[in-house]
C-alpha cells in the first residue's frame, strides 16, 4: 500500500503552509532557494504569542574573530538547572535565530527548560563545518557562564530541526572529541547526509515540503567551501561521522514521508551499534516540518518535550 500524506497536513499544504516549491526552480540556484526558505520560515511569526518568556541577547567572539550572536530564552520563575543550545533550520544556507524566536519561546514555555539560540554562519559564504564550530563556541560560552545563568554544566544538551538538527549532531561529535560532556541531543528530522540525492520513488512525487532538488542545491552550496573548513571542524554532514562511541544520548524523530527518513534511521542505527542510548520515532504519513504545522496537537510535541525535560 503506498504512503499517504496525513489528511490535515494535506489540507494545510493546499492552503499554502510551508515553503512553496516554484515550478520553475532551477537546481543550483542558491539565492532563490534562500529566499524560498526564508519566506517559509517567516510563517513562524504567525505562532501564538507566548508570555512569560524572557530574552537576553549576547554576542561572543569565536576563535577566528567572528562576532557570534546568541540569545538566552528563559521561562519566568523556572530554574530547572538544565539548558540546551538550539540551532535553527534552513538547509544550512538560510534561516536565522530571529525567525525561529516564536518557536523557541514556545518550547521554553512548554518545558521550562532554557534555550540558547545560536545565529551560526551560513553557507556558502562560510565554509562547510563553520556552523558546527560556531556551535562549539556557544557551548563553551554557556559552560563558562553556567553559574551566572543558573545552569548545571552536566545538564546541557543540543537541539535543532532540519539543518539545525544536523548541526546539533555535529556539535555533539565536537563536544565528545573535546572532552565536553553533553546530557543529550534532540534531533528533529535532522539534515545529516549529503548523499541523500537519489529520489526514493515512493516519495519523489509527494509533497515532502523539502524536495530532493532543494536538498541537492543546499548540499552543493554547503560543500562548495569544504577546502576552507576551519581547523578541527567536522565534515558538514554528520552522517559522515565514522566513530560514534561516547556520543550523547539521542532523541530522533522524523516523518515517514520526509526525504531525511532513511538517513535518520541509519544514524540512529549506528548510534545503537556504538552503545549510545537512542530513542527513534518515525511518524506515519508525515512530511518535513510536520510538527510545526501541527503545533496544536500534543501527540506530535510530547516526545521533544519529554526529551528536553529529561536533560
Amino acid at each position: 500500500m503506498p504512503f499517504s500524506l496525513d489528511p490535515k497536513i494535506a489540507r494545510l499544504v493546499a492552503q499554502g503552509a510551508g515553503p512553496t516549491v516554484p515550478d520553475d526552480f532551477a537546481e543550483g540556484d542558491v539565492p532563490r532557494l534562500r529566499r524560498v526558505l526564508d519566506e517559509g520560515l517567516a510563517q513562524l511569526s504567525g505562532l501564538p504569542d507566548v508570555p512569560g518568556v524572557s530574552e537576553t541577547p549576547f554576542t561572543i567572539t569565536t576563535p577566528d574573530g567572528h562576532p557570534l550572536r546568541l540569545t538566552w530564552y528563559r521561562k519566568d520563575g523556572s530554574a530547572p538547572g538544565s539548558a540546551a543550545l538550539h540551532f535553527h533550520g534552513g538547509a544550512m544556507i538560510a534561516g536565522s535565530a530571529a525567525l525561529y524566536s516564536p518557536l523557541v519561546r514556545t518550547y521554553v514555555s512548554w518545558t521550562g527548560v532554557p534555550l540558547l539560540t545560536v545565529d551560526y554562519r551560513l553557507a556558502p559564504e562560510a565554509p562547510g563545518g563553520t556552523a558546527a564550530t560556531d556551535g562549539l563556541s556557544a557551548l563553551c560560552w554557556l559552560r563558562d557562564n553556567s553559574d551566572a545563568l543558573g545552569v548545571d554544566p552536566a545538564r546541557i544538551g543540543v537541539m535543532g530541526d532540519s539543518a539545525g538538527g544536523g548541526i546539533a549532531a555535529s556539535v555533539a561529535v565536537l563536544a565528545r572529541d573535546h572532552g565536553i560532556p553533553l546530557a543529550g541531543q534532540v534531533l528533529v528530522y535532522p539534515m545529516l547526509d549529503d548523499r541523500t540525492t537519489e529520489p526514493d520513488p515512493h516519495l519523489a512525487e509527494s509533497p515532502t515540503l523539502f524536495p530532493y532538488v532543494f536538498n541537492r542545491t543546499a548540499w552543493s552550496a554547503v560543500l562548495s567551501g569544504t577546502r576552507r573548513v576551519p581547523p578541527g571542524a567536522p565534515h558538514p554532514a554528520a552522517a559522515r561521522t565514522t566513530h560514534h562511541t561516547g556520543l550523547a544520548p539521542a532523541y530522533i524523530e522524523v516523518g515517514e514521508m520526509d526525504i531525511f527518513r532513511d538517513e535518520s534511521v541509519g544514524y540512529a542505527t549506528r548510534l545503537w551499534q556504538a552503545g549510545v542510548s537512542t530513542e527513534l520515532h518515525v511518524v506515519p504519513g508525515m512530511p518535513h516540518a510536520f510538527d510545526v504545522l501541527l503545533l496544536d496537537e500534543p501527540r506530535h510535541q510530547e516526545g521533544k518535550i519529554r526529551a528536553l525535560r529529561a536533560l
